[in-house]
């Protein structure tokens, strides 16, 4: 997001530095919002499904924003990505803590965390690979016309990431179900 902000949008370092702190206070409200859901009853992976569709939301905002020249529109973007992904962390950390065994609820949080973790990493170390070799194919001449525009690279990352969560969100619907049923036996 801080490069999206000062190459496209014109920001300064300073502004760029922010959107941590906003993502931040995304997250934040998030914990707090995830705590009231499963007090009244959430199931956990309900909680997450409904972080990874603030997700999509955020994207979309992150994605028009550039078109739009919207500071107001990504920094709302990146507010709701904190809270999306905040709200997706407690549903799946929640969900993963829910063993019926407590003697692997260790093993379930060190696990939880490793695959948090790596699938980060691993998904930014993809964007930028993505936006670099599209971003290369601009400056040499391979991509041209409105494809050649600084925000096209980006925005390809954030298409295919907002792509992923619609992949997230399907793969929630049967983990729910088979919470459910589990529950039952």
């Amino acid at each position: 997001l801080e490069p999206y902000g000062g190459e496209i949008l014109g920001w300064s370092v300073g502004q760029t530095t922010t959107l941590t702190g906003i993502a931040a206070a995304g997250a934040l409200l998030a914990f707090v919002l995830a705590a009231r859901m499963m007090e009244r009853g959430s199931d956990p992976v309900r909680v997450a499904a409904v972080g990874v569709a603030i997700g999509v939301v955020s994207f979309v905002a992150v994605i028009f924003a550039a078109p739009l020249q919207s500071s107001s529109l990504f920094v709302s973007g990146s507010f709701l990505m904190g809270m999306g992904e905040g709200l997706f962390a407690v549903g799946t950390l929640s969900t993963a803590m829910g063993l019926r065994d407590a003697t692997q609820h260790g093993i379930a949080l060190g696990a939880w965390g490793a695959v948090f973790a790596t699938s980060e990493g691993l998904s930014m170390a993809c964007a930028g690979v993505i936006r670099d070799a599209l971003a290369q194919a601009a400056s040499s001449g391979r991509l041209t016309g409105p494809l050649a525009d600084p925000s096209v690279p980006y925005s390809v990352v954030y298409h295919i990431e907002t792509f992923l969560l619609f992949v997230t969100l399907v793969a929630l619907g049967p983990l729910r179900a088979l919470r459910l049923l589990l529950a039952r036996l």
